[in-house]
This record gives structure tokens, sequence and C-alpha cells, in this order.
């Protein structure tokens, strides 16, 4: 494939930019490269716009030639949907965000305040919608059409009408559109449209939501002449503004431009009235659709005068409405479900852990002789449900204590936990009902599984549990033995068919002692202040990472080798970044590989030298958190599921699993830590400036790390 993937034309916010290390600490200034304060905020990266940068890199895929043409389109779809939950979470919560975490996004710290975070969230939907453009000519030379309403032929336009007097017309409510009357809240990320109508001599605003229920591409017959392969769709924003005058007989429509909002999706939960915590979730669901607006997004062709109408309806600020060419360009990815394998990547066969047909008992033996791991996707998560599955049916299984955060609708875990509990063994289920974006999906499994005789529970009202561990108590001959799965990802398989994740299976005492401390706290409202072997936020993490990090500055200053590698999806502790500063100040070498934000500068003078930051983004999504280090040759490795974020450390209940089989840490720093750190095929690395450059590569050949992996597991 060459040196290096081939790109179609980038927009320039996402083109990879090419400065030079030299070129970027002269931006500094040298007043700048000189300070040692490590609390100076001009070493600090915004963490919305280091986001930003983050999900420019998603979107950079989707003009990656070397990705199938469907795949790029699900990039694009990613970004899109990227980015509306950066409004619906991260831009309210930075708003809300204590300034003892640093500077909040309304405060100017020379780089990232709202209006500048608005501005280039703005230029990221721009990028979207060419992104876009580009992309309807390449699926159309496939001969996949998506045409705008002024190139539909007599045909379709004759088909579309049909539509939508026969699909479209009867769902549909026009309201009025008067300042300061909402009316019925619109829900977040609805498509609608906003009609300007005159009758006679008076003109009013109509606001009407484009149904949920229909499809937002409608299947047309294709152009003729076309081959037997192809398919044409419209959007039904644009059936419906092609068609809506017939609602409106007697009047002229002088504009229909399509809007929707994004609203704030915090939860707001009030314990003091409902008797229980799933109670007051539910509570807080009701009410979730009404959240504050955190966005109005409307279409391009909106005029001032429409806008302003608009903007005073909903009463938000005018900050807070940006245009596109085209509106929830997130819907996109309902177009790779088009049955085009020659435009999709080939289908991975993941191996598991065991046979398809190994007994409950050859499952157990072997996690009792060996740890195992597991390295989704490029492994099988049926690994994990054949190992819940034998703790359902293996009749020396009395209980299974597990965790939930993330569950999924189609997951076949909770429904194992079921069997296990019509089975007569003791199931505990801490179902986390906080989890954003999910909490609805998993209410409904904690009610379920409540009927079905598991014991759910849900943990503390104040803290997330993210952990993800379960444990297994067997009665075997010479008493009870504990099994147990640790992980970096969600107990959900479809999330493990994309995201990129470690599970380790084991038997190891003190592992397993450790874990039924933990449930035993999860359950009886006190975590564990002390374990032997797991590493648990809030109370130990810090302090245990603080401290290794501590021990590599002493080697370092003795003058032996010191190296930290870490693997996260996201880096915006202040504490730990002048920490891992005061390392590289020390001569330690440190290795990050964050996927999303980071707030560290690397390559400072003085300050940052001896670190290298990168990230991968491709057909996966890195998800897997690993922690090394070097520690004079007596090498720790840790898995688990927490970031390096102030909520990780010090909000949230996280376990970090040592890897201590000799042979797994191997090739978890010597392949897997390696192929990332030697990628040059989708890794960027960051520079001071904030920026994300393509390393260079020299002589080196092109090198896929997850390709690699993919081999690798496959073999």
């Amino acid at each position: 494939m060459g040196d290096s993937p081939s790109v179609a034309p980038l927009p320039s916010s996402i083109s990879p930019r090419r400065e030079t290390g030299r070129t970027a600490r002269r931006a500094l200034g040298p007043a700048r490269q000189a300070t040692h304060d490590l609390r100076d905020p001009a070493l600090y990266l915004n963490r919305e716009l280091s986001w930003l940068e983050f999900n420019d890199r998603v979107l950079a895929q989707a003009c990656d030639l070397t990705h199938p043409l469907l795949e790029r389109v699900k990039f694009l779809a990613i970004s899109a949907a990227n980015l509306d939950e950066f409004f619906m979470i991260r831009v309210p919560a930075a708003l809300r965000r204590p300034s003892s975490e640093g500077p909040r996004l309304t405060v100017d710290d020379g780089r990232g305040n709202l209006r500048e975070v608005l501005n280039r969230a703005q230029r990221a939907v721009e990028d979207q919608a060419h992104v876009w453009y580009d992309l309807r000519t390449a699926l159309s030379d496939a001969d996949i059409h998506v045409p705008e309403r002024t190139e539909w032929t007599p045909s379709q336009r004759e088909y579309l009408a049909r539509y939508f007097e026969r699909d479209v017309a009867p769902a549909l409510t026009p309201l009025a559109c008067e300042a300061g009357h909402e009316g019925p809240p619109i829900p977040s990320r609805a498509l609608n449209l906003l009609l300007a109508l005159r009758n006679g001599g008076q003109s009013r605003y109509v606001r009407v939501q484009v149904p949920a229920s229909v499809a937002r591409f409608v299947p047309m017959p294709p152009a003729p002449p076309a081959p037997a392969r192809a398919v044409s769709f419209a959007t039904i924003e644009d059936v419906v503004r092609d068609h809506v005058g017939a609602l409106f007989p007697g009047s002229v429509i002088e504009g229909a431009h399509v809007f929707r909002v994004l609203r704030d999706t915090d939860l707001k939960i009030n314990h003091a009235e409902f008797r229980s915590i799933i109670d007051a979730v539910e509570g807080g669901l009701g009410q979730l659709g009404r959240g504050p607006i955190a966005l109005l997004q409307m279409a391009r062709d909106t005029p001032p005068d429409a806008r302003l109408a608009l903007i005073r309806h909903l009463g938000i600020e005018e900050h807070l409405a940006l245009t596109a060419l085209r509106v929830g360009l997130s819907d996109w990815g309902q177009l790779t479900a088009l049955a085009r394998p020659d435009l999709k990547d080939p289908p991975l066969s993941p191996g598991t852990a065991w046979r398809r047909d190994a007994s409950a008992a050859e499952i157990f033996d072997d996690i009792a002789r060996r740890d195992v791991l597991v390295h989704h996707p490029f492994q099988s998560f049926a690994s994990v449900e054949a190992f819940l599955r034998a703790a359902a049916h293996d009749p020396g299984v009395v209980a299974i204590k597990m965790t939930l955060y993330r569950i999924g609708e189609r997951s076949k875990l909770p429904t194992l936990l079921l069997e296990a509990a019509a089975r007569g063994k003791q199931v505990t289920a801490l179902v986390e009902l906080k989890a954003r974006l999910d909490e609805r999906t998993n209410v409904e499994w904690a009610r379920r599984l409540e009927a079905g005789g598991v014991q759910v529970v849900h943990g503390f009202s104040s803290i997330k549990t993210h952990a993800k561990v379960c444990l297994v108590v067997r009665q075997e001959p010479d008493g009870l033995r504990h099994y147990a799965h640790a992980g970096s990802g969600n107990y959900n398989p479809e999330s493990s068919s994309v995201y990129t994740d470690l599970g380790l299976f084991t038997a190891d005492r003190s592992f397993t002692t450790d874990l039924a401390a933990l449930f035993n706290g999860l359950t009886g409202g006190a975590i564990p202040r002390t374990c032997s072997c797991l590493v648990l936020a809030p109370t130990v993490l810090r302090g245990a990472l603080w401290g290794r990090v501590l021990r590599e500055i002493e080697h370092a200053r003795a003058g032996r080798s010191a190296h930290i590698i870490v693997k996260v999806n996201a880096l915006t502790d202040d504490r730990m970044i002048r920490l891992l500063y005061k390392a590289s100040q020390a001569g330690v070498r440190v290795d990050l590989i964050v996927r999303g934000m980071c707030r560290l500068r690397p390559g400072v003078p003085g300050v940052s030298e001896s670190i290298r930051v990168r990230s991968i983004v491709g057909r996966f999504l890195e998800h897997s958190r690993l922690y090394w280090f070097s520690n004079g040759g007596l090498e720790e490795l840790f898995i688990g599921s927490a970031d390096l974020m102030e909520r990780n450390l010090g909000r949230r209940i996280e376990v970090l699993a040592p890897v201590k089989d000799a042979a797994l840490r191997e090739h978890l720093r010597h392949v897997v830590l390696d192929a990332y750190l030697r990628d040059t095929d989708r890794a960027m690395e960051l520079d001071e400036e904030g920026h994300y450059l393509r390393p260079p590569t020299g002589d080196r050949p092109r090198f896929s790390a997850q390709e690699f992996l993919v081999e690798l597991y496959r073999k």
C-alpha cells in the first residue's frame, strides 16, 4: 500500500499538520520556553479543544482511501455522533466544572474560551459536510445515489409525492413558533422544519417535527439507466420540504429550513423524593428530554430573520446556534447497512479462548491452571459469554457477582445471569443506573433482573461504579474456589466488536480475595481501602500510580533505566500531568498512547522533553487501558477500567488489575504496546502546540498495529 495511507483532499482544519517541532517551539515564545513553573496554565492544553482535535482524527478516517467506501461513511457518522455528544455532555459539563479542576470553558485561558470552542466546533460541522459531499460522489460512482432535490427525476418526484401523502403527512403536526412560547419540548436530535408562511398580507413561522418513526433515507427508484445493483435514496427532510405545502392550503411557503436542537443530557436525580436509586433515576428520565438546549443547529440556507425568530422562540443565547450544510450527519450510519460487502471491511473471524463445545469443567480447569488473556475484537467476546455460561450451568457454582455499566439492549449476559438465578445460584448484579445515555436501558435490565430473582444493587448515589469485573464462586473437592474476570471494556457484545479492549480470567487467590472484598464493599456500602493485589479507585488508585511514577524518578536519578508506558482514552488530570512533567525533568522516558483528550504538552524544553504522546484512530476504536512501569527491570503491568481523568481517579469505582503471568506480561508489553508505538499507518503524534502530526517514518515501511494484531491473533 505504500509508505503512508492515501487520503482524499481534506478540509484544511483536519489536514495532517506538518509544522516541525522547532516551529512549534518558536510559537511558544522564549518566556514560556524558560519557565519551569509546572502550574503555569500555558503548560496545559484546553480539554475541549483537545477533544475536538480527537474528533478531527476520526473524521480524517472518512477521507482515507485505504478504508472501504462504506467504512468511510461509518467514520463520518461516528464523528458527527461524537460532536452531538460533545454538545450534549462535554460543553454543559465544562460550564459546570469547578474551577479547582482547571480552567473552565467560560474562562479565557488564551486558548479555550467558549467563543473559540464554538467557532472550532462550527468548523468541524463544516468539515463534516464537505466530507459528505466528497463521499456522495464516490457513492454515486459505486451505484449508491443520494441526489439533491434539484436532481430528482420526474418519476422520482411522483414516487416521493405518493410516499409523503401515504406515510408521512398523517404524522406531521404543525406548531406555531412564537417568541417566548416554546410549546411542546423539541426532542434532542429530532429533525424539524421551520416554515415561513404567508397568508394574504400576514406572515408567520410554524415548526414541524419530522416523525422519528420514518427512516432518514427514503428508498426511491434509481434514475435510468441504472445497473441492477443501483439504489437511490432521498433524505426525509428533503421529502418533507418538497411537499409540506399540502398541509397549508391557501398559504404560500416562503421558506422551509431544517433545524434540530441538542439538549443537556445531565440526569437530574432528586433522591429525597424517591425511596430508591432506581426510582429516582426513573423519575429523572421523565425530565431528560426537557433539559436545557445546549445547541441549535440550523440549515445554512436559513435567512437571518428566520434564524432570529427561532432563537427567540426557543429562548436561547444567539451564540448557541450553529449552521450546517446538512443537519444530523450521525444518521448517515444507516447507509452502512446496505448489502455491499465489496464496500466494507472483510468480516473478522476472531478466535475464542476455549472451543465452542468446551464444557464448564474444562473452562474452569483451564483458568485454574493459568491466567487467560483475551483481546477484543481480535479475539471474540464469546469467550466472556462462555465463561458466564459455564458459571450459570455448572452445578458446582454457588454464586456469581458482576458489575454492569453499559449493558446493551441485546446482550446475552443478563440472560445468563437470569438462567443462573433460575438454577438456584446466588446471583448479584451491580447495575450502574447513571451510565450517561444508557440510563433507560440499564433501568429496564435492572427491573428484569430483579423480577428474575437476581439480587440487584445500584451502588452509591454519589459515585458511579465504572469497574468491569465478574466473580464466580465454585464448590470444589477441596472447598470453595473463586474465578474472576476483569476487563477494560463494558460487558457489551456490540461494542466489543468495534472497540479494542482487554480482559483477564484468573483464579489467583490474592486477586479473587480482593475482588470478593470489593463486591462485599459495593453491596455493603463501604469500598475497601487496602488490597494486596488490585488497585482500586477512588481509594488508592491515585496514590498507587503516584508512587510508581516516583519510583521511576528515583531509578532515573540513580542512573538506572526508567520508562513508563500508559495507554488510555484520555489524560486530563492536572496533578498527574504535573507528576509526569517531573518524571520527564528527572530523565524518565514516558510514552503515552492517548486516544482522545490530552491536556499534557509534550516536548516542551526543560519540562516534557522525554514525553511522547501519540493517538491511534483506525478501523477499531482504541479503548483498552494499560499501565506499564519498567521498575528497574522488575516490570509491572496493569489493565483495567480507569483513564487518567479527575473523575476516574477520584469520583468513580475503578479497578486496575495486575498482569502477573510473565508470558502474558511479555505479550502485552513487547508485542501489543510495541505495535502501537511502532505504528506508522494510523498513529499521529502530539506536538507542544496541541496539534497532531504524522510521525516521521524515514525508511521504515508502513506498519499498522491493528492490522498486525488482526493477523497475529488469527494465527
